[in-house]
This record gives structure tokens, sequence and C-alpha cells, in this order.
């Protein structure tokens, strides 16, 4: 069987890179590579054994799981794309080599832990409710914390229906200023704001730091990271 062969442009294009004519400007400006040498317009690949780089990032073979956590900043949509043409956190991870989407989310103005992937049996099995791991969000608040603190260690009812904290802890308070930490086990939208403002907190800032035993760790604000293989498999327990 012979190799299969295809324009540069279309490889890029396949993998999520960019868009056909996009990927073409990018082949004319210099920016990929085929087996080191600087591919030409025209220029034709098999991904299965040739090296293509894009901007020096090795493009991974298309049917290869790829498995990446990123640090999101505040500000970016957890979406693919948005018709207002704000920024998404898929911008930030243009240069995986592979298409990957969201596992869970993160609100706009929240930033920290959000994994990414192309294997969807495994986005399944750990955003379905029944394999949901904890995650840990450290939240700076305004408020009564003490007064909080109690109220948060109770079920909450918010909207119309009634959610547990799995831990909290007060990490600093000075006034009516401080950082808390609440941990939890399910994922509805923009739960900890909302357990927050009924225990009569104001969120200032909020970063997700862990979810099951996947921290954030010191990954810079904005970047990504693919998992080891014993980061998957504990997330897949």
């Amino acid at each position: 069987m012979g190799n299969k062969r295809e324009r540069i442009p279309k490889i890029l294009s396949a993998h999520g890179i960019a868009s056909r004519r996009k990927a073409e400007a990018m082949v004319v400006a210099g920016r990929v590579s085929v087996n080191g040498v600087v591919a030409a317009l025209g220029q034709s690949a098999d991904v299965s054994c040739d090296v293509i780089t894009v901007d020096g990032v090795t493009l991974r073979a298309k049917d290869a799981f790829v498995y990446i956590m990123l640090n999101k900043p505040c500000g970016y949509l957890s979406t693919a794309r948005d018709e207002r043409g704000r920024q998404t956190i898929l911008e930030l991870t243009r240069d995986v080599g592979v298409r990957v989407y969201l596992v869970g989310r993160l609100d706009k103005e929240s930033e920290g832990l959000i994994l990414l992937t192309n294997d969807g049996d495994f986005a399944n099995r750990i955003a379905h409710p029944s394999g949901e791991k904890v995650k840990v969000y450290r939240v700076e608040v305004l408020g009564d914390i003490s007064k909080a603190y109690a109220l948060l260690c109770e079920p909450v009812e918010i909207d119309d229906y009634v959610v547990s904290a799995v831990s909290v802890e007060i990490i600093s308070q000075k006034g009516n200023s401080g950082v808390i930490s609440i941990s939890i086990a399910e994922g509805r939208n923009r739960q900890i704001r909302k357990m927050c403002a009924v225990c009569g907190l104001k969120v200032v800032s909020l970063r997700r730091v862990s979810i099951g035993a996947l921290e954030l760790g010191s990954l810079p604000l904005g970047k990504w990271r693919h998992l080891t293989e014993s980061e998957v498999e504990a997330l897949r327990g």
C-alpha cells in the first residue's frame, strides 16, 4: 500500500491548525517545515512518515490521542469560537498539533486548570456526573468570611437545586477580605460564584487549582503542557 500524500495546507486544516487559505499563507511565510526543510507551496507530505513542524512544533499523527492541561487566563471564553470575536482558549492551544476539545468549562472571568483532549471516551468519562472528580478552587472574596464559611460548609440552595461543598477552608483573612478554598464534586454553571453570592460573599477572583489528583502547579498563565501517562490513568480511575 502506497503512502498517503496530501498537500500541506490540507494536512494543517485537517489537524485544526488553520483554514486551508491561512495554511497556504503559513507555508509561504516559511513557518512550515517537512523533515527539517522549509516547505514550499504545492508540496505534499505523508503524516505517517514525514516530520511536519509548524513554527517549530511537531505535528502529531491525527489519530494519536492527546491530553493537555491549560492554565486559562481571565478574559478567555471556554469555547471553540465566538461569533462576537472574543478571545477563546483554543487560541492558546493552536500549537498542540491536533484539534482538541474542552473537558468541562470555566467561565470568562475565571482562570486556572482546564483539560483538553481529542479522546472522546476520556472526555465523557471525566465530564459524566458519575465520574466527576473533585475540583478545588482558590477564591479571593469580600464579605463576612467567618459567617459565610459556616454557611458554605452546609448544603446551599442555588437557583432550583441544592449543592454541597466537599470541603471549605479559609486560606487567609484580613478584615472583610480574604482567600478561601472550596472543593466540589459537581460542576454546575458558575456554581462557586453562586454559592459565594448566596452566602454573602463577593468573588474578586476565582482560580481552579486541581481536578482529582491533577494539580495546576507552576504552569504559567496562558500556557499548556501534555499530561503524563500516569496523570491520564489517574484521571481515568
